[in-house]
C-alpha cells in the first residue's frame, strides 16, 4: 500500500488522503484493493457497500470542564455506542439505503432512510437530534480580582430535526415532491450580556457578572415542489409554509452579593406564520446563450407577548414593592404586538459567450419590502426603594417600506496562455421610508413622532487572475474595492435632531469603504513536496456625518492574514502536513484617544498544526496531530472600562492507531491531550484534558 496524494481545504483545515490499497487510515475509508506492486495478482477484489462502525471513549479533565465542553464540542464523561452504519441493497430495480449513527450520553443521534423506485418515486424520512455545551461563566475583573459563579455553568442546548418526503419521477412528467421538517432548540446557554456589580475597589460599576439565555423554539415547515423540462428550458415552482413558537428568556443578575442584589428576566414570546411561493426557468437557447429567471414573494405575520420582571429569583412574580429595584431601573409588562412582512424579489440573469475565450455575464435584481407593526405594553419604572413602582400604558407603531435594485456585470476571459482573467462590478441603489410613533396613553402625548427617508447605495469592483507560470505553479491574485453609503432625511424628529440619542436620528450620513487584496501561491516544489502560501490585505473605514457636525472617520479597520501550508510525502508509506496562519486584525477610533474605557481593539492570533502518518505494515498504520492557538490581545483598563480582548494559549495532540484484521474488519485506538491557558478569566476557564478512545469498523 501506498499514499498517493493528500490535500487540505484551505479554511476549515480538513485533511484529505487518497490511499492506494486494501487498507484504512484513521478516519478515512478507502477502497478495498491490492498494493500497487501486487497489480499482476489475480486474486478478486471484494468491495464492501456496508459498514458498521462501534465507538466507546471518555473524558477526563483537570479544572474547567464546561470551557472544554464548549470549545472540543464533548462532553466531559464516558460516552460511546454506534459511530456510523450505512446499509443498502437493491431488490426488485428499488433501492433502499439506511444511514444512522447514536452515540450514547454524548446525545447525538442520526437516522436516515430511503427507498427509490427509478422513473416511480422515492420515499425518504429521518430524524437527527445533537447537543452543543456552553460555558456559563462570566467575565473577570483583575482590579478586584472578582469572577463570579452565580448557577450551574454547564449550559447545553438540544438542536433537532425530524423530516418525512416523497416525490415523483414519472417518465415524461414533472418531478413533483412534498417535504414536513419539524425543528427544534431547547435548553440554556451563554450570554455576553452581562449583568453589573459595584465589587471593583472603588472603581465604579462594570459588567461581568455571567447571564445565561434560555431557548424554547420550535418550527414547523410544509415544502412542496414541482420542476419540469419543456425542450430547453427547465422550469420550477415551490412553495413553502412555516409556523414557529419562541418562548425565550434572557436571564441577569444585577450587583449580586450586595444589597441591592436583584434578578432580572426579560421574556420574548414569538409566533410566526411564513408563507412563500417562488418560480424560476433557466433556458439555453444555444452554446453561446442561456437565460435565468425567478420571482418569489414572501409574506410573514408575528405576534409577539412578553415581560421584563425584577426579582428576588429568576422569571419571577411582578411586585411593584419589590423593594431592590433602584433608581430607573426599567422593565414592561404584558406586551402584545405585532407585525406584517410582504417581500417581493425578482431577478433575471443572461450568459453570453460570443468566444470561446470570453464571456460576460449582465444580471439584475430587484427586491421590495413593506412592514408595519405595532405593539402596546405596560412601562414600570422605579422612582425609589420601598415606593411602589411607576408605571405606564405604552403604544408602539411603526411602518417602513424599502427598495432595492441591483446590477452586476461579470466578464471572464482566457485568451491568454496560461491566464484566467476575470472582472466584475456590483452596484445597489436603495431607498425607503420609516414611520415610528410611541404613545403615552397614561398622559396622553406622544413622546416620539419621527418620519425619516434614506437613501441607500453600494458599488462593488472586483478584479482577478489566475496565472500558470511553471507546470507545477499557480498563483491567483484578487482585488476588490466597496463602498457603502447611507443618507438619511429626518422630516419629521420629535426627538430632536441635533444631540437625540436614538438611532438614526443622529445621523445624516453614514459611509463604509473597503479594499481587500489577496495573492495566493500553489506551488509543487518537488513531485512529493507541495507548498500553499496566502496573503490576505484588508482596510475598511467608516465615516459619519452627525446632526449639525461636519464628517468624521469614526473607525478604520485593518486586517493581515499570512497562511502557509506544506505537503511533504518522503515515501509511499509517511506523509507530514504543516500549516501556520497568522491574522492581525485591529481597530482604531478616535474614542480611545478620548477615553480609556474605549481602547484600541485587537483580534491578532495564530495558529498551526502538524499532521503525520506513517503506515507501519499492511495491517497496521499510525496518525498524529498537533495544534497550537495563541492570542495575546488582553488590555487591563480597569481603572477606566471592563477589560476586554482575549489572551489564551491552546494545545492540543491526538495520536491514534489503526489495526485491519482483516479485509472486514478493522479495530483503532486513539489518545489525546489538550489545555487552554485564559488570561482574560484570571485563570478560571483553564483546563487539561485527556482523551481515550476505541472503535471497530466491520464493512459487510
Amino acid at each position: 500500500m501506498k499514499i498517493t496524494s493528500i490535500t487540505k481545504h484551505f479554511h476549515t483545515g480538513v485533511l484529505i488522503i487518497a490511499i492506494s490499497a486494501s487498507h484504512t487510515l484513521t478516519g478515512i475509508q478507502s477502497a478495498s484493493g491490492a498494493d500497487a506492486g501486487d497489480a499482476a495478482s489475480s486474486e478478486p477484489v471484494v468491495e464492501y457497500d456496508n459498514w458498521a462502525n462501534f465507538s466507546v471513549g471518555s473524558i477526563f479533565i483537570e479544572g474547567d470542564e464546561h470551557r472544554f465542553q464548549e470549545r472540543e464540542k464533548f462532553k466531559s464523561s464516558p460516552y460511546g455506542g454506534l459511530e456510523d452504519f450505512h446499509w443498502e441493497t437493491q431488490f426488485d430495480g428499488n433501492y433502499l439505503e439506511m444511514d444512522g449513527h447514536a452515540i450514547f450520553d454524548n446525545d447525538d443521534y442520526h437516522f436516515r432512510f430511503e427507498l427509490v423506485r427509478p422513473e416511480t418515486g422515492y420515499f425518504r424520512f429521518g430524524y437527527h437530534e445533537y447537543r452543543t455545551w456552553y460555558d456559563g461563566s462570566g467575565g473577570f475583573f483583575p482590579a478586584s480580582g472578582r469572577w463570579f459563579s452565580l448557577f450551574d455553568e454547564n449550559l447545553h442546548m438540544d438542536r433537532g430535526r425530524a423530516w418525512v418526503e416523497t416525490g415523483l419521477l414519472l417518465p415524461d412528467w414533472p418531478e413533483i415532491s412534498l417535504k414536513y421538517s419539524h425543528e427544534f432548540r431547547d435548553g440554556r446557554k451563554s450570554s455576553t450580556v452581562w449583568g453589573d456589580s459595584t465589587l471593583t475597589s472603588g472603581l465604579g460599576s462594570r459588567g461581568f457578572t455571567p447571564t445565561f439565555l434560555g431557548v424554547d423554539e420550535k418550527r414547523d415547515i410544509i415544502e412542496a415542489k414541482v420542476t419540469h423540462t419543456i425542450d430547453k428550458t427547465d422550469l420550477g415552482l415551490g412553495l413553502r409554509y412555516e409556523f414557529s413558537e419562541n418562548d425565550d428568556t434572557r436571564n441577569i443578575r444585577r450587583n449580586p452579593s450586595e444589597a441591592t442584589d436583584r434578578h432580572v428576566t426579560s421574556r420574548d414570546e414569538i409566533e410566526t406564520d411564513l408563507f412563500n411561493i417562488h418560480a424560476y426557468s433557466t433556458t439555453r437557447f444555444n452554446e453561446r446563450v442561456f437565460l435565468s429567471s425567478g420571482y418569489a414573494f414572501t409574506t410573514m405575520d408575528t405576534d409577539l407577548s412578553g415581560s421584563r420582571i425584577y426579582g428576588s429569583s429568576y422569571d419571577p412574580v411582578y411586585d411593584p414593592l419589590f423593594a431592590r429595584r433602584q433608581f430607573n431601573d426599567s422593565g414592561f409588562l404584558e406586551l402584545t404586538g405585532g407585525s406584517r412582512l410582504d417581500q417581493h424579489t425578482m431577478n433575471l440573469n443572461l450568459m453570453l459567450t460570443p468566444k470561446e475565450t470570453f464571456s460576460i455575464t449582465p444580471s439584475i435584481r430587484v427586491e421590495k419590502e413593506d412592514r408595519n407593526g405595532m405593539s402596546g405594553f405596560t412601562r414600570s419604572t422605579a422612582t425609589f426603594p420601598f415606593l411602589p413602582t411607576g408605571e405606564t400604558d405604552i403604544g408602539l407603531r411603526s411602518e417602513r417600506e424599502m427598495i432595492d435594485v441591483s446590477e452586476r456585470l461579470e466578464a471572464r476571459y482566457t485568451g491568454f496562455t496560461n491566464w484566467v482573467l476575470y472582472a466584475r462590478g456590483d452596484w445597489t441603489q436603495g431607498q425607503g421610508d420609516l414611520s415610528e410613533r410611541e404613545f403615552n396613553f397614561s398622559n396622553g402625548t406622544t413622546d416620539i413622532f419621527r418620519e425619516t427617508d434614506d437613501e441607500r447605495f453600494t458599488y462593488k469592483y472586483t478584479a482577478g487572475a489566475n496565472w500558470y507560470p511553471l507546470r507545477q505553479l499557480n498563483i491567483d491574485l484578487q482585488y476588490y474595492h466597496k463602498i457603502h453609503d447611507t443618507s438619511f432625511d429626518h422630516e419629521l424628529d420629535s426627538t430632536g435632531n441635533a444631540g437625540a440619542d436614538r438611532y438614526p436620528a443622529y445621523i445624516d450620513v453614514l459611509g463604509f469603504d473597503t479594499d481587500d487584496a489577496n495573492i495566493r501561491f500553489t506551488y509543487r516544489i518537488l513531485r512529493n513536496l507541495t507548498s500553499v502560501s496566502r496573503y490576505d490585505f484588508q482596510i475598511s473605514t467608516v465615516d459619519q456625518t452627525s446632526a449639525g457636525l461636519s464628517q468624521v472617520q469614526s473607525s478604520e479597520i485593518t486586517t493581515h492574514i499570512i497562511g502557509q501550508t506544506l505537503t511533504y510525502i518522503p515515501w509511499s508509506r509517511m506523509y507530514l502536513q504543516a500549516g501556520v496562519n497568522y491574522v492581525i486584525d485591529e481597530t482604531e477610533s478616535p474614542a480611545d484617544e478620548i477615553t480609556g474605557a474605549v481602547p484600541e481593539l485587537k483580534n491578532n492570533y495564530w495558529n498551526g498544526s502538524l499532521t503525520t502518518g506513517y503506515i507501519l505494515t499492511d495491517a497496521t498504520d499510525i496518525q498524529a496531530h498537533y495544534f497550537y492557538y495563541r492570542a495575546d490581545n488582553y488590555y487591563d483598563n480597569a481603572g477606566a472600562g471592563m477589560p476586554y480582548g482575549a489572551t489564551s494559549e491552546e494545545h492540543g495532540i491526538t495520536t491514534t492507531l489503526t489495526h485491519k484484521f482483516s479485509d472486514q474488519l478493522s479495530w483503532t485506538l486513539k489518545y489525546g491531550f489538550f489545555t487552554n491557558n485564559d488570561e482574560t478569566s484570571g485563570g478560571h476557564n483553564d483546563y487539561d484534558a485527556h482523551l481515550v478512545y476505541s472503535g471497530i469498523q466491520y464493512m459487510f
